[in-house]
């Protein structure tokens, strides 16, 4: 059982620390348009990769700094000198594939825009546009991936994305709400629906 809210309700597990805590109540499952925050969540769960979320959640102010909020026409204009820099800021995972995927994620959402598409189009075509309400009532329920994110993760990667497999994928859908995976006890789970 998570930690309780201020109603004395049970939220998700996962969200141990402070950080989890108000990104759990404030942002995870609510449904997302928003072209830059898709794009930051997408980075995000790429970097997050063998790390745990409370690591990225601790390093995402020096995320948003050093990739210009995020801006992706800013972020597909940086080299390799760019990549050294940021290879020595320690506000980041200092991972060196997980840096060049984000720019090159830049640069293939930078390639779907001039064609007149655009990430969010893509990713909620994925779910029909609608948000999944899933029902789990136990955090083993929850799939670490689904048959949607493998689809998913086959279409970012025809349009050049990286760190796109089908788990971090689903991670990103429930993240952005395209799935709603809060367990049916948590407080957030019908706010979530609502929303969609």
């Amino acid at each position: 059982m998570g930690k309780m809210t201020s109603d004395n309700t049970a939220r998700c597990a996962w969200a141990k620390s402070d950080a989890e805590a108000a990104y759990h109540d404030d942002e995870w499952g609510v449904p997302s348009h928003d072209e830059t925050h898709l794009f930051e969540m997408l980075t995000l769960e790429g970097a997050q990769a063998g790390l745990s979320w409370s690591t990225i959640l601790n390093k995402r102010a020096g995320y948003r700094r050093v990739f210009m909020g995020f801006d992706w026409e800013k972020v597909a204009r940086f080299g390799p000198r760019d990549v050294e820099r940021l290879m020595g800021d320690a506000s980041i995972v200092r991972n060196r594939m997980k840096i060049e995927s984000t720019i090159d994620n830049a640069r293939a959402l930078r390639a779907v825009h001039k064609a007149g598409g655009t990430l969010d189009a893509i990713v909620w075509d994925a779910v029909g546009c609608v948000p999944v309400q899933n029902r789990f009532r136990s955090m083993g329920d929850l799939p670490a991936q689904t048959e949607v994110s493998k689809v998913l993760s086959k279409r970012l990667k025809k349009e050049g994305f990286r760190f796109v497999g089908p788990t971090t994928v689903y991670a990103f859908m429930q993240a952005c709400g395209l799935v709603n995976d809060h367990l049916v006890t948590c407080p957030r789970h019908d706010v979530c629906a609502e929303i969609a």
